[in-house]
């Protein structure tokens, strides 16, 4: 007999839209509980801690990312928990995540991807996010009211964890931005389309890309990357960490004390024996 599981995908959805997750975090949540739903029902298991970890287990022999298996967890016991209402324990804990160091730029290999930008607006786009320490999602979003180009600043509005920071905005960047907003309302998005709308995060990731490609850097690096680049060469600069977690907009310091390995000035100073 065809289960229909979709009673179940929309009492989610709802209650995650009603809860204010992202939007993001709404369409991985759905995609997954569905993932495991599929599971359960072909692998014919009753027993609901055994469905969950040999479903994780088979996301971990595919060499799913530590991230992505937690994901997943956490979409179901969000299903059991909040959904379904079950009392019963859930007996998981998050995967271990694997500390690797983010991925840094150089200020020279930072110059040489934005010079291989040849459109403005693009090229404005990825020099802000380093600039400012946006996340891509940040600058697509990033709408004229939200710029003091008085007071150099950037207010980020709903940002990840639906937070709000404010952030330091590169006089060096100024006439341009002021260029490209000229005649438009503080409501209007300060980097739109050719068709007025608000540009996609895939497209500036693979602006980004393409750059990167060109500029023939040879690093796994990402947009993101510009967003670690920024806290690494504030750190270098001489900037307190404290005041980087807050233009990152980091909950727990922790987390912005992870650059502090990347720019540790007195491992950088040691010479090889060789």
């Amino acid at each position: 007999m065809q289960i229909n599981f979709q009673p179940y995908l929309d009492q989610t959805e709802n209650l995650l839209k009603l809860r204010n997750y992202s939007q993001k975090t709404v369409k991985a949540y759905l995609f997954y509980i569905n993932e495991y739903l599929v599971f359960a029902k072909q692998k014919n298991i009753k027993v609901k801690n055994k469905a969950i970890e040999l479903f994780l287990l088979e996301k971990q022999d595919k060499r799913k990312s530590p991230q992505t298996i937690n994901l997943a967890l956490n979409a179901i016991k969000f299903l059991y928990r909040e959904v379904l209402r079950s009392k019963d324990r859930i007996d998981f804990k998050c995967v271990k995540k694997s500390s690797k160091l983010p991925i840094v730029l150089s200020k020279e290999e930072i110059e040489k991807i934005i010079f291989q930008i040849k459109n403005v607006k693009h090229r404005l786009m990825v020099s802000l996010g380093y600039a400012a320490g946006l996340r891509v999602s940040e600058v697509v979003n990033l709408r004229v009211q939200d710029i003091s180009l008085k007071e150099l600043i950037i207010h980020i509005k709903n940002a990840k964890g639906k937070k709000d920071r404010i952030t330091i905005f590169p006089a060096k960047l100024e006439i341009n931005i002021q260029n490209l907003i000229a005649g438009k309302g503080g409501n209007d998005f300060v980097f739109e389309s050719n068709r007025g709308g608000k540009l996609s995060t895939t497209f500036l990731q693979k602006v980004f890309q393409r750059a990167l490609e060109k500029a023939g850097i040879k690093k796994p690096a990402s947009f993101h990357s510009l967003r670690h680049s920024f806290a690494t060469h504030l750190l270098e600069n001489g900037v307190d960490v404290r005041y980087v977690q807050e233009l990152l907009g980091h909950a727990n310091i922790r987390t912005t004390q992870i650059y502090t390995k990347v720019t540790n000035p007195s491992l950088k100073n040691i010479k090889s024996p060789l």
